[in-house]
Order: C-alpha cells, then structure tokens, then sequence
C-alpha cells in the first residue's frame, strides 16, 4: 500500500514570502518531485455573480476560499488519486473554464495566507510553517505583485490593503500563528530555517519509503 504523502502547510500574510518559503523547499529536494496547491487557486466560482458584485469580494476573508473543494482535493491525493485542479482568473473575478491535471506525489505544499485558519486543513497537515515579516514588506510586494500580474493599479491596491488586506490579517492571518511548527522570520532567505525544515521532511519521506 502506498504510503501517506507528507503534508507541509505554508501560511503567513499576503507577500510575506511563502513563495520564496516553497521554492527554497522543493529546491532542497532537486529529485523529489514535490507538488505544491496554492490555496489562492481555490477562490470561489463566482460567474453567478454580475461582474460589479465580484469587485465587492473581500479576498482575504476565510469565506472567499473554496476549502471544500481544496479539503477534498487534498484528500484525493492522499488516497493517490488525481485531481483538476481549479484556475482563478483574477481580471474577470471568478473561476476560470480552465483546470490543470495532478498527479499524486510523496510531498505536497500546501501555501495560502488562511490555511492554518480551518481546522480540517491544518488536521491534514505534518508540517505547519508560518512565514512573519514586516508589514511594510509585505505591502510593497504585493503592490508589485498586483500591479506586474494581475493588472491592478497602485489606487486600488492601496484601497484594498487598507480597507481589507490589513484589518483581515490582524483579524483572522496573524492569529493562526499559534498554530504553526515552525515560524520562519525573513521568508525565503532564513536559510537556517529552511535548513530544519528539509531536515524534518526528509525524516518523514525516508520513513514512508521504508
């Protein structure tokens, strides 16, 4: 029988650096294929919705996610069966026709600024990482982000960080880092941190091989 597949949950404020926190982590294992679920991919469908109710989401609340179908995805993995996984179309506000075939693979990450939030998710999870940085940080990349790639201008990046990004990580991000094994400081350049992380899930794929 297959073995489990080793579970890390990425979590921390948007442009915190889980990206960076994942990439240095798969980089780690150049001969594992690691399969990373981006929590953002499972926004919910809203093509019922006129175009202008979908500019009114509030993307960093908990009930913009779709953890049902991410939880049962998951799950699917787990039980070493593919899935299609969803694509968001952030210019049109919903979910797009389009899906992307997984495979099943012996890691999955799973990164989003609210997977430690459900506990259905966190209860899946072997490994729970925080990535904490500064808030000043956090919104100079994201107003890089949402500018260069999903074609937002600096007004309505800054509206949104104050009117919801901000108040949503106080209120429901940054308390889920109780919840977390492991707090990474700096992201991606706290190699140190990354250095235990691959440590621990090394321990984990080689006990699974066994």
């Amino acid at each position: 029988m297959k073995k489990k597949p080793v579970i890390i949950g990425v979590a921390g404020g948007s442009g915190s650096g889980k990206t960076s926190v994942t990439r240095s982590i798969c980089k780690r294992f150049p001969n594992e294929h690691i399969l990373v679920i981006e929590q953002d991919y499972y926004y919910k469908d809203q093509s019922h919705l006129p175009f202008e109710e979908r500019l009114k989401t509030n993307y960093d609340h908990p009930l913009a996610f779709d953890n049902d179908l991410l939880i049962q995805h998951i799950q699917q993995l787990i039980d070493n069966h593919p899935i299609e996984k969803p694509i968001y179309d952030y210019k049109l506000h919903t979910r797009s026709d389009k899906v992307v075939q997984v495979e099943p693979r012996d890691a999955i990450i799973i990164e989003g600024i609210l997977i430690l939030e459900d506990p259905r998710l966190v209860e899946l999870m072997d490994i729970k990482v925080f990535v904490d940085t500064d808030a000043d940080l956090r919104i100079v990349r994201r107003l890089l982000r949402d500018i260069k790639e999903r074609g937002r201008t600096l007004d309505s990046v800054i509206d949104q960080y104050v009117s919801n990004v901000r108040p949503m990580h106080l209120q429901f991000v940054e308390p889920t880092k109780r919840y977390a094994d492991i707090i990474i400081p700096e992201g991606g350049n706290n190699h140190v941190a990354i250095d235990i992380m691959a440590t621990k899930i090394e321990t984990i794929l080689t006990k699974n091989r066994v």
